[in-house]
């Protein structure tokens, strides 16, 4: 790949001026995901549907993203990383609206679907631009950048939780956020580097196996992203059925672990440059090792508590390092970013469902024994992040 780099005001500023309109992308991106989250009762009584079948729906965004992910690569071949980023983050935003409009279950799944198709794809393509300005920063962003995301969802789900409160119509309720994060898309994307590839350079695939680099690379992300959607999705169940709290503290605990998961992402970038990646997981997967076994061996809820919040600092800054790293791996960032990308989307639809099948045959606490073993992995795998 080749970089189009304006001179204006000289390339320092012009770095930091990208930096920050990425940073903003990524906060878009994760606005979407948090307007939808807090909609999801409303969308589940307006389709008419179980909560089996709204499990069943909520796998479809997952398999659509991973089945398309690999497209990104190619879009931005094709368009440039501007254009290509623009349209991408539109159809994202756009997409918003598609869930409340479904009726039943099968025009939800489609329409899961395709919001997955959107929100992979972008994510992609964002990501790669990201590790474009860590490169010509020439120091680490990407936990930063991960990390306005989480502050963007959490932007997102408040707006949707005062929507809720209201009664308000989803639909019209999508219909403005989409309005609005669209037009906040197009207006960010202007400020990123229009990264594209070299005149003589072949265009990616359109579907191709993960290079495998991105696998051993995804191998690390897919331990810490199954630790990530266990501990969100069943830390609440953990607390009320494993240590018998009130729903209001069980729920709090999820509270605790995306708070926990925002200030670590926010804060990951200077650990990592004072200490490396590969340290600084390291010693993230040995704090979530050490969440795990207070969460296993929990005998008071403030113990299992404490457990969580430490599987979240330690997990936080996994991904946006494996998504550095796979940029750094191939002659095309977008490509290996696709093929980690579709590890950790697959990591993120497999943990819960997993997590509820070992509870069933034997216990959540054994489960929860499983995320302390993957988390661990961390610890061992470490040193494929290793900066090249």
């Amino acid at each position: 790949m080749t970089n189009t780099v304006e001179t204006v005001g000289g390339p320092t500023r012009r770095v930091r001026q990208a930096r920050v309109a990425i940073a903003a992308v990524f906060a878009v991106h994760g606005a979407v995901t948090g307007s939808f989250a807090t909609r999801i009762p409303w969308i589940q009584e307006h389709a008419g549907i179980s909560a089996g079948q709204l499990g069943l729906a909520l796998a479809f965004p997952a398999i659509g993203a991973s089945l398309t992910m690999p497209l990104a690569a190619r879009i931005g071949h094709r368009l440039g990383g501007r254009l290509g980023l623009r349209l991408l983050l539109a159809y994202w935003t756009l997409a918003l609206i598609l869930p409340s409009l479904a009726g039943n279950l099968v025009t939800l799944c489609v329409a899961l679907f395709f919001m997955g198709t959107a929100a992979g794809t972008s994510d992609v393509l964002m990501n790669a631009l990201g590790v474009d300005v860590e490169e010509r920063m020439g120091k680490s962003v990407m936990s930063g950048l991960h990390g306005m995301w989480t502050t963007g969802a959490l932007v997102g789900s408040a707006a949707g939780t005062l929507a809720a409160h209201a009664a308000l119509d989803a639909r019209i309720h999508f219909a403005i956020a989409s309005a609005v994060l669209t037009v906040a898309g197009a207006f960010l994307c202007q400020g990123v580097f229009d990264v594209r590839s070299a005149p003589d350079e072949h265009p990616p695939p359109r579907f191709a196996l993960p290079p495998k680099s991105a696998v051993i690379i995804g191998a690390v992300a897919f331990c810490a992203v199954f630790a990530e959607g266990a501990s969100l999705d069943w830390s609440a169940v953990y607390l009320r059925d494993v240590l018998g709290t009130s729903p209001g503290i069980a729920a709090a605990s999820t509270t605790a672990f995306t708070c926990t998961m925002a200030v670590a992402r926010l804060s990951g970038d200077a650990l990592v440059r004072r200490f490396g990646a590969v340290k600084t997981v390291r010693t993230g997967g040995a704090f979530a090792t050490a969440g795990g076994l207070l969460v296993v061996f929990a005998a008071h809820p403030v113990m299992a508590m404490a457990g969580f919040a430490l599987i979240g600092l330690g997990v936080s800054v996994v991904v946006p390092l494996a998504f550095a790293a796979a940029g750094r791996s191939g002659p095309t960032p977008s490509q290996s970013i696709a093929g980690v990308a579709t590890i950790t989307y697959s990591s993120g639809l497999v943990a819960p469902s997993l997590i509820g099948g070992i509870a069933d045959a034997t216990s959540l606490t054994v489960s929860f024994g499983v995320v302390t073993l993957l988390a661990l992995g961390l610890v061992a795998g470490a040193g494929v992040l290793r900066s090249r």
